[in-house]
């Protein structure tokens, strides 16, 4: 087994780990904003990147208030609405800008944030995640023949490869698999932008 073979291993490890949060996982009972971050730091502790980083902040809090992606506290307190709203813009925030994010999220919160006879934000929220599990296994399949295709690169029938030591190739074919991996990103953020400007010129 190569060095690239256990790095892509680990990968496959890493998403088995991974699950969104539940709604039962979110307490029923509104919260003041301490309260809010410390259960986003607890609940998204295992996609944080590195210890110290911040999932999330007051001052992330209050920029989303103002960039109106974030409907005001009652009485300085966020309900479990307010907490799914954050979860969107958690996922969203690395991909979009929050003018974007805006856009996707304005016509949710308008309709139905605070709708108690009809459809709400967290109905929306269990929709939108039960496709959690059999995307997960879409996604297995598609990095696994990215990682087929990206180890068949830099093959020695270059001779300018085949020259080169292993531990090279090996270092090449794993910046192959990062670039068709963030191939993948670049064009799934472009369709999401597109669609984001396709709402806006609607508006």
């Amino acid at each position: 087994m190569t060095t690239n073979d256990r790095k892509f291993n680990e990968l496959l490890r890493f998403l088995d780990t991974l699950s969104y949060i539940k709604p039962e996982q979110i307490p029923s009972i509104d919260l003041y904003m301490d309260q809010v971050t410390s259960l986003m730091e607890e609940r998204l502790k295992k996609v944080k990147r590195h210890q110290d980083d911040k999932v999330l902040t007051k001052t992330m809090i209050n920029n989303y208030a103002k960039a109106k992606i974030l409907p005001a506290p009652d009485k300085k307190k966020y309900s479990k609405e307010h907490m799914f709203i954050l979860l969107f813009i958690y996922y969203y925030k690395s991909v979009l800008s929050l003018g974007d994010i805006a856009t996707i999220l304005d016509p949710l919160i308008n309709r139905y944030f605070k709708n108690p006879e009809g459809l709400n934000v967290e109905d929306i929220y269990r929709e939108a995640f039960n496709m959690e599990y059999s995307q997960m296994n879409v996604l297995k399949n598609d990095i696994k023949e990215k990682f087929k295709l990206a180890k068949a690169t830099f093959s020695d029938d270059d001779k300018k490869i085949a020259s080169l030591s292993e531990e090279d190739k090996e270092e090449l074919r794993l910046f192959s698999f990062i670039c068709e991996l963030s191939f993948d990103v670049y064009l799934k953020k472009l369709l999401i932008e597109k669609l984001c400007d396709s709402i806006s010129e609607e508006k």
